[in-house]
């Protein structure tokens, strides 16, 4: 039983990850689409004019499923070779079609376009995420477009904003991650039959020199798969150039989730906006009453990582030699996997935050009000210059009297009374009956309710309209952990 418990394994598939992420890339995902490309290349071949039979591809598809991992890895320990050991074992099971399995390909036949084939349903399964999470927040946002909050520029107050326009700056990183991981997949390319160095050369003796049936070949392959197009060119890999653009719209997702959520960590500290936080839920081994924000740290945690993974991507693409080096091997079977399961993870996790923000307008009432007077202070004195008064002088006496304001909330911890202090002021007298007005809160935040309806109608909901289906089936999200 224990034994169970004293190897690795990543917290990315025990902690984190769904298990619909962690199949993709599982090692059965993974050599059942080996076998699945090999016999997808039989049947292409065959099509073709070439000597194999029905009974051999029937053979090799009634065993794509089954596959004996005990028996690949120790013909692998035998043949150091991970692509002919799964040969080996794969034509044991299907003896008749041994002769025509991988005829003509080379390894990256069957790992380069299994990784494609990964990179695009891992693709497909992540931008409906994003956009469960963008329909999630675009409700948010249009629940709270005008409730007044403090904006913050440097970390100090500034004017005032809404906790709604707020949320659509975090959307607006949000869509341009989707149009990003949108517009890898669509410029995703198959690496199709292109032999031990991208030239066809082994395809094109097989056919006996006919050019246009390994054009054929590439293309029909392809379709089996479900892409439209193979790459035009290749080494004897596809370039690596793909999985820097592939991680580089995950890293830049990364980069969002983490300011998002550091944002909703800085306003939980304020007590203005807090993540779901259940009723056994406990916040410190040590502090009873703490209420952390362990989900968006956890957030936070997943996309730093996910940021740093983008270089060994970019690295990888720049130390590939001439036609294909090995050294991509290993570190892109860690890259690529760990991308997609800490963005999968990640995108959960904010989905389960989404879906349970919880505002509290009270808490951001006061402190508006701690900074509102000084806010307000050229509003007062443009009233009293329509009242009669000279500008000079009330700039003046609001100085001096903010002056005494800010002294007492510095110094003496005391709350800031510079409203009081203007009512106080017979100098003021003729604006006393505006003075409500002209602190009213929402008369500060412009026009930011009205850009909250214009960018959810204009920007947000046209991308939502894509992913209807998804929408309509949404969940809530439940984290084991």
């Amino acid at each position: 039983m224990s034994s169970n418990y004293e190897g690795y394994k990543s917290p990315l598939s025990t902690r984190y990850a769904s298990k619909e992420m962690q199949y993709l890339f599982s090692d059965q995902n993974k050599f059942s689409t080996w076998r699945q490309l090999w016999v997808w290349l039989a049947r292409a071949e065959h099509q073709l004019g070439l000597e194999i039979s029905e009974a051999q591809i029937s053979q090799m598809e009634q065993h794509v499923k089954d596959i004996d991992f005990e028996a690949a890895a120790a013909e692998e320990r035998l043949t150091r070779h991970d692509v002919m050991a799964h040969v080996h074992v794969f034509a044991k099971q299907c003896p008749a079609a041994a002769p025509v399995i991988h005829l003509g390909a080379t390894s990256c036949y069957v790992g380069d376009n299994t990784d494609l084939i990964v990179l695009r349903d891992a693709l497909k399964l992540l931008l409906p995420r994003v956009a469960t999470v963008l329909g999630q927040l675009k409700q948010f946002a249009e629940t709270y477009k005008a409730l007044p909050t403090l904006g913050f520029t440097h970390l100090q107050p500034a004017q005032l904003t809404t906790v709604g326009k707020r949320a659509c700056l975090w959307m607006q990183d949000l869509l341009m991650d989707e149009r990003a991981l949108r517009r890898c997949l669509e410029d995703l390319r198959f690496r199709g039959v292109k032999g031990t160095t991208g030239t066809q050369a082994s395809f094109l003796q097989l056919f006996n020199g006919d050019g246009q049936k390994v054009k054929q070949l590439d293309k029909l392959v392809t379709q089996l798969a479900g892409f439209s197009k193979p790459y035009a060119v290749t080494g004897q890999t596809y370039t690596r150039k793909v999985d820097v653009e592939v991680m580089a719209a995950l890293a830049s997702l990364g980069s969002t989730i983490h300011k998002m959520c550091s944002d909703l960590r800085i306003l939980a500290s304020r007590k203005e906006l807090e993540e779901p936080f259940e009723t056994t839920q406990i916040g410190s081994s040590a502090m009873p009453y703490k209420r952390n924000p362990m989900r968006s740290e956890r957030c936070c945690a997943l996309s730093r990582h996910l940021i740093t993974l983008f270089s060994n991507a970019a690295n990888t693409h720049a130390t590939q030699w001439l036609e294909r080096t090995l050294d991509d091997s290993a570190n892109r079977r860690l890259t690529l996997s760990e991308g997609f399961l800490s963005a999968d993870a990640a995108l959960l996790t904010l989905l389960n935050i989404s879906q349970g923000l919880v505002v509290y307008p009270k808490v951001i009432e006061r402190h508006i009000a701690q900074e509102l007077p000084f806010m307000s202070t050229e509003n007062i004195i443009m009233a009293m210059v329509k009242a009669g008064g000279d500008r000079q002088v009330c700039h003046e006496k609001i100085r001096v009297l903010s002056q005494e304001a800010g002294a007492q909330v510095k110094q003496h911890g005391k709350d800031n009374d510079l409203v009081e202090r203007v009512r106080n002021d017979s100098y003021f007298a003729p604006i006393l009956d505006q003075l409500h007005d002209i602190l009213d809160a929402r008369t500060f935040t412009g026009r930011a309710s009205d850009q909250v309806d214009e960018f959810l109608a204009e920007e947000v909901q046209p991308v939502l309209e894509h992913y209807a289906d998804a929408l309509r089936t949404v969940q809530n999200i439940q984290l084991n952990i």
